[in-house]
């Protein structure tokens, strides 16, 4: 008896009733790697400027800071990150705001917890030489662009496109340098420099110029890890927002790094791509991150608008939190 009380004594002095918080341990931590919690964060595409702030918060040691060990997985096309975080395989995910709503009004109850791009880097690009200096004026060229996507179908509902053939977008600018009415959806930190590169003179025509104008970059969860881990997800906000405004100032080390990742990139476009994302950003202000309600109203108005959710089907003051 007095053996088994003993043990009993030691199992609770040891934890051994786990609660809800006990798989991810959120108390202060040494420099041991062994004793970090392990959190993994997916990407929605593979390693490119635009997941600059997340790399530096790794390579700066902030997440150690934290105690957290990410891993930090790369994406791809059709990546399902939205439903990887929903399902709770995944901790932590990277999405533009629109693909929160989104998921929300299919059962995927994922929230933001901050944004590193303020403004919409999506646009399209065109010649100069076809003289279409606004998308409200993008007429009489074969556009390729992935329909039933949010920011199409806006463009497709609020621009005439009189004479526009609208082809499947490859992923390439192999056909827009061909051909000088030919025009393509793009980011403004990756086609365009491209582009100039190979002589093209090309015009940048940003979809937020007619109103359309989600977060990018952002950094998200599911509900239930947010509602069961609060301060884990606070760390994880904190050390990924300071990472962004390092690597927003200075990029050099983290952009070998992207590189070696995705050899691809060269350190043209990724000196190119910090340069475009700084104006998208709020990277000089205290509030570099956070999100405001009235753009995630907008946004999910227009989301009904052209038909991609129900009415009343998402509450905006659902998609997005404060974390710390």
């Amino acid at each position: 008896m007095l053996l088994t009380c003993l043990l009993l004594i030691a199992v609770v002095a040891t934890g051994g009733c786990q609660g809800k918080d006990d798989t991810y341990h959120t108390g202060p931590r040494d420099n041991d790697p062994a004793a970090r919690t392990d959190v993994k964060l997916a990407l929605n595409w593979f390693p490119e400027a635009e997941h600059g702030g997340f790399y530096a918060a790794q390579l700066n040691g902030y997440f150690a800071e934290e105690g957290l060990n990410v891993q930090i997985i790369p994406g791809g096309p059709g990546s399902p990150v939205i439903q990887q975080v929903a399902r709770g395989t995944i901790e932590f995910g990277v999405a533009t705001a629109d693909q929160i709503p989104l998921g929300r009004a299919q059962g995927a109850n994922v929230v933001a917890t901050m944004a590193a791009i303020d403004q919409s880097p999506r646009c399209f690009l065109v010649h100069e030489e076809s003289g279409i200096n606004s998308l409200e004026e993008l007429q009489d060229v074969t556009l390729a662009m992935n329909s039933g996507r949010a920011f199409s179908e806006y463009l497709k509902k609020h621009v005439p496109l009189k004479n526009v053939r609208v082809v499947p977008y490859d992923g390439s600018i192999a056909a827009f340098l061909r051909d000088k009415k030919f025009a393509q959806q793009a980011y403004e930190f990756s086609e365009p420099f491209l582009a100039k590169q190979e002589g093209a003179n090309v015009r940048v025509l940003p979809i937020r110029a007619i109103g359309y104008n989600p977060y990018a970059s952002l950094l998200f969860t599911s509900d239930k890890f947010k509602n069961d881990h609060p301060e884990l997800v606070a760390k994880m906000t904190r050390a990924c927002r300071k990472g962004w405004q390092a690597y927003l100032s200075e990029p050099a080390k983290t952009n070998e790094h992207l590189q070696s990742l995705n050899p691809e990139l060269t350190p043209g476009v990724l000196e190119f791509g910090v340069q475009a994302i700084v104006p998208l950003t709020t990277v000089d202000q205290e509030d570099f991150g956070q999100m405001k309600l009235d753009r995630w109203k907008k946004l999910v108005e227009q989301l009904v608008d052209v038909g991609l959710i129900d009415q009343d089907a998402v509450k905006p003051e659902d998609c997005f939190f404060e974390a710390s």
